[in-house]
């Protein structure tokens, strides 16, 4: 995910700027994350290997050396190679080489988790084949941020990236993924977001929750939850901006075992409330969670007569 310029919350460093740790960083590649929206978000570690790596690289070479302003990280001369979709070619061998010679490589994407949905994929594969130390600085993602406040259960996960662009081409990717037992992560662009909720709501019907996040952790931040056909109706028409994180809840099953539904349900309702019964049923059967709640509420209440 591409970063804009952040927030005005964060102030760049005068003299009590970041201080790195001391200790000398071996020779490995790095992959450090970045921020996807508050510049704040970028880990102590991240900013020692910053600070220390004899050879930095980056998707872009200004997002990078405008973060290390910030956090009063200083170059000391060093040169921020860019590597990134169009030069890889040519510029892997470079930093392998300067691998081959003991040196600490750090890479950063633009934004986010190097790897996901960013070029450092071949620069790990080709590290790891040369028998090079291959290290990770974990931190921001905005996969992971918009699971976390989606709603939607993350006990199983499937990151689909980008959807294609030409309609022949999403139609059959949309029936693959349909059936997957997996809440689904996209990211989507504002200009595609309307018509992707629209062919969604074609292709796998209205009652599968969703969440639409916009611009996390930025000014901006917007989470719109739902299920399909609301979030469908909602941004129908609407023109949006910003970056996009489109999640799906898992495939729905039919409820044809009415009796084993029940039977799990009143055996949940036993030690817990009607909430947590039905969050418990719906993740273990994979059942959507409104019609599972609605189901527990009659059980308790006939719980209650009796």
């Amino acid at each position: 995910m591409a970063s804009d310029d952040w927030p005005e919350t964060t102030e760049p460093a005068t003299g009590t700027g970041f201080r790195p740790d001391p200790r000398p960083l071996p020779p490995g590649l790095y992959f450090v994350s970045t921020p996807i929206g508050a510049a704040r978000d970028i880990t102590l570690r991240g900013l020692d290997i910053l600070a220390k790596a004899d050879v930095l690289a980056a998707e872009d070479t200004r997002t990078l050396k405008h973060l290390m302003e910030i956090h009063g990280v200083g170059l000391s001369h060093r040169h921020v190679f860019a590597y990134h979709d169009h030069n890889g070619e040519s510029m892997r061998p470079k930093l392998l080489r300067a691998l081959a010679e003991g040196k600490s490589v750090a890479y950063a994407s633009e934004a986010g988790t190097p790897l996901v949905a960013d070029p450092g994929f071949q620069l790990a594969r080709a590290a790891i084949a040369g028998n090079h130390t291959v290290l990770a600085a974990p931190g921001a993602s905005a996969v992971l941020a918009a699971l976390t406040v989606s709603g939607l259960p993350s006990d199983r996960f499937l990151f689909a990236g980008f959807l294609p662009t030409q309609a022949g081409a999403r139609a059959p990717v949309l029936k693959e993924l349909g059936t997957v037992p997996a809440t689904l992560v996209f990211y989507e662009s504002p200009k595609r977001i309307n018509r992707t909720l629209a062919e969604m709501l074609t292709e796998w019907g209205p009652e599968r929750d969703a969440a639409v996040c916009r611009e996390l952790t930025k000014r901006f931040e917007e989470v719109s939850r739902g299920n399909l056909s609301e979030l469908a109706a909602a941004f129908d028409g609407r023109t949006v901006k910003g970056e996009i994180v489109l999640l799906v809840g898992r495939a729905v099953q039919q409820m044809a075992d009415a009796q084993s539904v029940d039977d799990m349900l009143r055996q949940q309702l036993r030690d817990l409330s009607v909430k947590d019964a039905a969050a418990a049923v719906s993740v273990a059967m994979n059942l959507p969670k409104r019609e599972i709640y609605q189901r527990a509420l009659l059980l308790a209440h006939q719980e209650d007569e009796e």
